[in-house]
């Protein structure tokens, strides 16, 4: 096991897949020399050339393309959108072709493509680098849905998401790239380091898509969450003093809805934390899951701490991105209804 950032654990899972498989290749803006605008693809155009790891042309659509035909025809490419917010040329690609070929084939083709998006605010990106899409993907049928917290998850995910014969979304929360964050912004900076999910083995393991995890154990209520607010939600629950269970969905698509439900049947109650605007926001197809599913085991109503609905703000970040005291406000309503 070596200490790893989420960063080297990605890196980690390109490389176990590229030596392993020679139809897995990545690429995309800045990827091939420069190793990534956030050095994920770091040194391995080096080590497997330039057909397998290279630069393409700013051109998200015809990068999304390019990997559908590559997939279609056999290989297993691993394409980065340098942000997420620079996916939408790509969008009608991804929705309208890769999503659908299966289907429109009756099973002939599959496309065997992940695209790999950093996501997420935090790190004063403003409007044009810090959206959170995942709502977009996760309604879209044909497509799977995933996003690590830590990187033991990061590397674990990526390569199953490599194998998986249809595409996948891995959206990756650039905030907590180099080590957890909280919310709490007026402490220090964390390394991954010091947190013991940065232990990753060397060699190839993988986490199946679509099984959450309980990353804290409780009886009075549950969180869920996702990304980076998974270690804010981790934050408010000890800040608060209630024996909240916190569940890291990691899989939004297909989500694991054996685990939400038997949690929300324990405690009887339920918090949704999510980045990402509020309305229509992937807390909303949570909240009306657990609805469906524990009705009869819901002791009060489902609580939501999301962005808001406006365009991320550089300015006031801080009040948009949900903290530990917005979740622990929602978390005490919810105890007290």
């Amino acid at each position: 096991m070596t200490s790893m950032t989420m960063i080297q654990a990605l890196n980690s899972a390109l490389d176990v897949m590229m030596s392993r498989d020679p139809k897995v290749l990545t690429f995309g803006e800045d990827v091939g020399y420069f190793g990534g605008v956030f050095r994920v693809t770091e040194h391995l155009q080096q080590k497997y050339g330039a057909k397998r790891c290279f630069d393409a042309p700013i051109n998200e659509c015809g990068i999304a393309a390019t990997a559908i035909g590559m997939a279609v025809y056999g290989l297993r490419p691993v394409i980065e959108i340098q942000f997420a917010d620079y996916m939408y040329p790509a969008y009608d690609q991804i929705v309208s072709e890769a999503a659908r070929i299966r289907y429109r084939s009756a099973g002939d083709y599959t496309v065997p493509m992940t695209v790999r998006m950093p996501y997420g605010g935090g790190i004063f990106g403003g409007q044009t680098h810090s959206q959170s899409p995942e709502a977009l993907f996760t309604h879209v049928a044909g497509l799977k849905t995933v996003i690590p917290a830590t990187p033991y998850d990061a590397k674990g995910l990526l390569i199953a998401a490599i194998e998986d014969d249809d595409p996948v979304i891995f959206l990756e929360p650039k905030r907590v790239y180099n080590g957890p964050f909280d919310g709490r912004r007026d402490k220090p900076v964390q390394p991954w380091s010091k947190h013991p999910a940065s232990e990753v083995p060397e060699e190839y393991y993988s986490i199946p898509l679509g099984k959450a995890q309980v990353v804290r154990e409780g009886g009075d209520l549950t969180m869920l969450a996702y990304g980076t607010m998974v270690h804010v939600a981790l934050a408010a629950a000890e800040d608060s003093g209630i024996d909240a269970e916190v569940i890291d969905l990691r899989t939004l698509a297909p989500v694991d809805i054996e685990a939400i439900v038997k949690s929300v049947s324990k405690t009887g109650r339920c918090v949704i934390v999510h980045e990402a605007t509020r309305t229509s926001g992937y807390g909303a197809e949570l909240a009306a899951l657990v609805q469906e599913h524990c009705f009869y085991q819901l002791e009060a109503p489902i609580a939501r701490v999301t962005g808001y609905d406006t365009p991320y703000p550089h300015a006031l970040e801080w009040e948009y991105f949900p903290t530990p005291p917005r979740i622990i406000k929602a978390m005490r309503r919810v105890m007290e209804s």
